[in-house]
């Protein structure tokens, strides 16, 4: 269990303001001299001040205020802000992620951390710049996050996978991505499996889980001259099992052929090869109920579980045989990873009977530190923003597995998961990783990427109010003394402003206020650092606070 926050405590004498200890990042010009002051006694910190240890200054001030025995009439120098709305609670961990849209989630587990590959929606616009309705057909991008606590996230970028600008040029789109990844000759290999729209499966191969990848077959893995494919109405929508034995599975298909609603027979799973780039013997056919697309599986205990998104016509069929209702994930169970399958139940209702606004339901269930976890798309972001035009985010909610190998109907929220462990406040933490944000965006490093994967991002076209949170950070025993942040001018910007640190709210106590001024290096990032105004133990919320404009941030980090 995680503990619960301790309380803040102040250190009055620490001082008021900011002073930037790099000179890159050194206060603005009009911001004058800084001070600890009471009614009888001033430290003046202008001029020779960055000469000085922060350390030094702030023991000669606390030990000439106990010789004095004044009580400090603290007066913070910190901007009230009209905070940005986001577009989810404050306390809420669903949808994952709000800077973009991910849709057909997919999870692996890879060293202790979850990577989580999504469907890259993105606006499609009409001739006068309004949003239209989703086609997909726009679609040549894999969105990536991962996380080790459940609740904070870290933004990869998205990997580039389809069309003439990427990796597999052959393929038009790339829709529903599976992951898996396998040591192969003594080096961990890492697959991502997706879909050209609805007319083949290819894969991306790279050595690590979020790239770069590149193309290894130049063609599809999966496509109408496969055996046992070519009326396959949808060939899409893939899902990999790698087993206890090592052999690897790949399911996929999805449609309903007319007249076949009740046995569509488009549903198919096939052994892959040792390298995972290739399949053994031919694709079978798995005989799946009101079948629509959506292909899941997972393993728990010895039996094998397929689960799939229920077609459209189930509720004008009027069926009472499964008891399932149109576009809910169901569960079939067999013995073998090939089948035959045999239908145990509903897992997941439709989306939209939770939170509005129906539509295709894509799912992935997996197991995370001996917790089971269902990942979901939702239209809630799309909702947030007053669109509603098809745009899907991910969920994830936990469940447990019943005794009798059953799962049972898994709630959906917006309040989502627990957060498993906590970030160290004094290890260098990537901007990009967080559980909450309003306005900001995320961009790649280098800005000259060609977005293959494997990038590390920042944050971007930052305004005055926009904040992210980083629940449940770790300051332990120790008070630190100092905040740091990388930072660097956003291109073709002036830096101005400042970052506020908060604890534990939006208005919460203030840490830190940093200063941004003298940025103008657009490629390198300073290290800018401050005295805290306040000291924390314990665990608590962290909210970073922008103000201004013109800045980018990589990391942020805590010093004792």
């Amino acid at each position: 269990m995680l503990q619960k926050k301790k309380a803040w405590k102040s250190a009055a004498f620490l001082a008021v303001g900011v002073m930037a200890v790099s000179s890159a990042c050194a206060a603005p010009s009009d911001s004058g001299a800084k001070t600890v002051q009471n009614e009888d006694a001033v430290l003046d910190q202008s001029g020779e001040a960055e000469d000085r240890q922060p350390e030094n200054q702030t023991t000669a001030v606390l030990e000439e205020l106990q010789e004095e025995g004044t009580d400090m009439d603290i007066k913070m120098d910190i901007k009230e802000l009209t905070i940005t709305k986001g577009y989810k609670g404050i306390n809420d961990t669903n949808p994952l992620m709000t800077q973009r849209f991910g849709a057909d989630p997919y999870a692996m587990v890879y060293k202790d951390r979850v990577y989580i590959y999504m469907t890259a929606d993105a606006f499609e616009y009409d001739s006068v710049k309004s949003v239209k309705e989703n086609t997909y057909s726009k679609i040549h991008q894999i969105n990536v996050i991962s996380t080790d606590d459940m609740v904070n996230f870290t933004d990869h970028g998205a990997v580039n996978a389809a069309s003439g600008e990427g990796v597999a040029k052959w393929a038009r789109n790339s829709w529903a991505p599976a992951a898996a990844w396998k040591e192969i000759d003594g080096k961990d290999q890492f697959f991502l499996y997706f879909a050209d729209a609805g007319g083949g499966i290819g894969v991306l191969q790279a050595d690590s889980p979020t790239g770069p990848f590149r193309d290894p077959l130049g063609k599809g893995l999966i496509t109408r001259e496969t055996p046992n494919c070519a009326d396959v109405l949808w060939l899409f929508d893939p899902a990999v099992l790698m087993d206890d034995d090592g052999r690897a599975y790949l399911y996929f298909g999805g449609g309903v052929p007319e007249g076949k609603v009740a046995a569509p027979g488009t549903g198919r799973v096939v052994e892959l090869g040792a390298d995972m780039i290739s399949i053994v013997g031919e694709p079978q056919t798995i005989d799946v109920p009101y079948l629509f697309e959506d292909s899941g599986i997972h393993k728990a205990g010895s039996k094998y579980y397929y689960t799939y998104c229920t077609n459209w016509q189930v509720d004008e069929a009027g069926t009472e045989q499964y008891g399932f209702h149109s576009g809910e994930i169901a569960c079939l169970v067999s013995d073998t990873p090939m089948g035959p399958f045999v239908y145990q139940e509903t897992i997941l209702r439709n989306p939209g009977s939770v939170f509005g606004l129906s539509g295709n339901n894509h799912h992935c269930v997996f197991n995370f530190q001996d917790q089971w976890y269902i990942a979901y798309h939702t239209r809630v972001l799309e909702k947030a923003m007053g669109v509603e035009k098809g745009y899907r985010c991910t969920h994830i909610d936990a469940f447990e597995m019943q005794a009798d190998g059953t799962i049972g109907e898994i709630r959906q929220t917006l309040s989502g998961r627990k957060q498993i462990r906590y970030v160290d406040a004094y290890q260098r933490n990537p901007a990009a990783c967080f559980a909450v944000m309003a306005g900001v965006d995320t961009a790649a490093e280098d800005r000259t990427d060609e977005n293959a994967g494997g990038i590390d991002m920042v944050l971007t076209d930052i305004g005055s109010g926009d904040f992210i949170k980083v629940a449940g950070v770790d300051f332990a025993e120790g008070s630190p003394k100092l905040f740091a942040a990388a930072l660097r001018c956003a291109e073709n910007r002036t830096a101005e402003g400042a970052i506020q640190v908060r604890i534990d709210g939006l208005d919460g106590a203030v840490l830190a206020e940093l200063r941004i001024g003298e940025l103008t290096d657009e490629q390198e990032f300073a290290e800018c650092e401050t005295q805290l105004l306040t000291s924390a133990e314990g665990v608590h919320d962290l909210y970073l606070i922008f103000d201004g404009e013109g800045f980018e941030v990589k990391s942020w980090w805590f010093a004792k």
